[in-house]
């Protein structure tokens, strides 16, 4: 598709200051975002919502947005003020990726209701598939807000027992507990602990892996501290020698070493990862850790146009236990923003050219993120890549829905019990099926 004429002249400008423009899938706008605005053609750079970023994509562009009146921007609100016995929200949707002050966050302006419809569509994994190892569902609810440290139950809360007990109940053995690394280590990445947040989330994780269960800790940032993109390899990697020291007596807690970094090169991607990946052994660590890439380690964009592919062929580790984690959304645009699907089968789709990466270079894969509509077309589309997933010869060990977590409300991939929105239809057509797990 032809550039409009202000972007045309945008690009010559470019073009002539040497500025490269943009790939298929690149950012080209959003909060924070100081590069490029002008797509590799015939990508247009396509403005997704006001919180969040602007891609590079074919189809008709709208303006892109590169900045917000306020930078405090909540996962899944706007607003900490909390009136009932969830949060207060202008929106419960989560797209690719917004800022709260310290952290990016999913989120959208819109509020998306998931479909009515009562019919059923029916998984029928075949009974030669391979099981997953690990399966369950993201509590999102420790990295919310924007204040740091913050108040508990005010700006962010930490995932209720009740629910661990629910899904464990089905079946369920995975449980990704989002944090915000902030509240963590307040001030830099080299300062202490705060005491309080650190015992809510040991707490956490020995409640999960109490059950039986595994609890993958995820650093939800981005690659960035206090809204910063971090530069920093060596005090990354202490960061996590640390915190790997805290965990690593128990072998049901997963290291997952950074959610979705992004607007960064994937070969400093790779090399922030494989620094914390050798770290974390050098101190005895042996659990399962998890590497993402770049462009929010998206499946459908790993061997094209994030770079992901190239940086991490010759990744290693001094164990050989970790898993490249990668997430994938079936709406239009890829952002989770939407509960309407591409189609039936894009969830296969999306994750066809990842898998046959994984498996030339002999690596595991992980769907961190997955999450789509309570309809027809979606339930078929998770089904999708869920049964190519457990294909016999799968390099995929599990994956984890968005979004479980007591402050989600009536956001349309909410699988909160016992009345989140995906609860009626996502969790016994579109996950159970794939049930039981392996564990690892």
């Amino acid at each position: 598709m032809k550039l409009s004429a202000g972007l045309a002249a945008v690009a010559a400008s470019i073009a002539a200051s040497g500025v490269a423009a943009v790939p298929q899938w690149g950012q080209c706008g959003g909060l924070y975002y100081t590069g490029s605005t002008v797509c590799d053609s015939p990508y247009v750079c396509v403005y997704l919502n006001d919180w969040c970023k602007s891609l590079c994509l074919a189809g008709s562009t709208t303006a892109p947005t590169t900045t917000k009146s306020s930078t405090t921007t909540t996962k899944p609100s706007t607003t900490t003020t909390k009136t009932t016995t969830t949060k207060s929200s202008t929106t419960t949707t989560k797209s690719s990726t917004t800022t709260k002050s310290s952290t990016t966050t999913k989120s959208s302006t819109t509020t998306t209701k998931s479909s009515t419809t009562t019919t059923t569509t029916s998984a029928t994994p075949s009974a030669t598939t391979k099981k997953f190892k690990l399966f369950g569902v993201n509590e999102s609810c420790a990295e919310f807000g924007t204040a740091v440290p913050g108040v508990l139950n005010t700006d962010y809360t930490w995932p209720a027992p009740s629910s661990i007990d629910y899904f464990v109940g089905k079946g369920f053995n995975t449980f990704r507990v989002p944090f915000m690394v902030e509240r963590l280590t307040p001030g830099s990445l080299a300062g202490s602990y705060d005491s309080a947040y650190m015992a809510s989330l040991k707490s956490t994780v020995s409640y999960i892996t109490g059950k039986g269960a595994y609890a993958v800790i995820d650093p939800h940032n981005y690659l960035r501290y206090n809204g910063t993109i971090l530069t920093d390899v060596p005090a990354f990697t202490t960061w996590w020698e640390n915190l790997a020291n805290q965990f690593k007596d128990d072998s049901h807690v997963v290291f997952d070493l950074q959610n979705e970094p992004y607007g960064i090169d994937a070969t400093v991607v790779a090399n922030f990862m494989q620094s914390a990946v050798n770290g974390i052994r050098s101190i005895g660590a042996t659990n399962l850790i998890l590497v993402e890439g770049t462009s929010w380690t998206g499946a459908w964009s790993w061997t094209t146009g994030s770079g992901n592919a190239a940086a991490f062929t010759g990744f290693t580790d001094p164990a050989n236990n970790f898993a490249i984690e990668m997430h994938q959304y079936l709406d239009s645009d890829g952002s989770g923003s939407s509960d309407t699907c591409a189609s039936s089968t894009v969830g296969a789709e999306r994750i066809a050219d990842a898998t046959a990466w994984l498996k030339t270079h002999g690596f595991k894969g992980f769907l961190g993120e997955i999450g789509g509509g309570s309809n027809d077309v979606c339930i078929a589309a998770i089904q999708s890549a869920l049964t190519a997933m457990q294909a016999p010869d799968s390099p995929w060990i599990g994956a984890t829905w968005w979004a479980a977590g007591p402050w989600w409300g009536d956001y349309f991939q909410s699988i909160e019990p016992p009345s989140g929105p995906a609860v009626a239809r996502i969790l016994p057509e579109a996950l159970e099926p794939y049930l039981p797990v392996t564990g690892l």
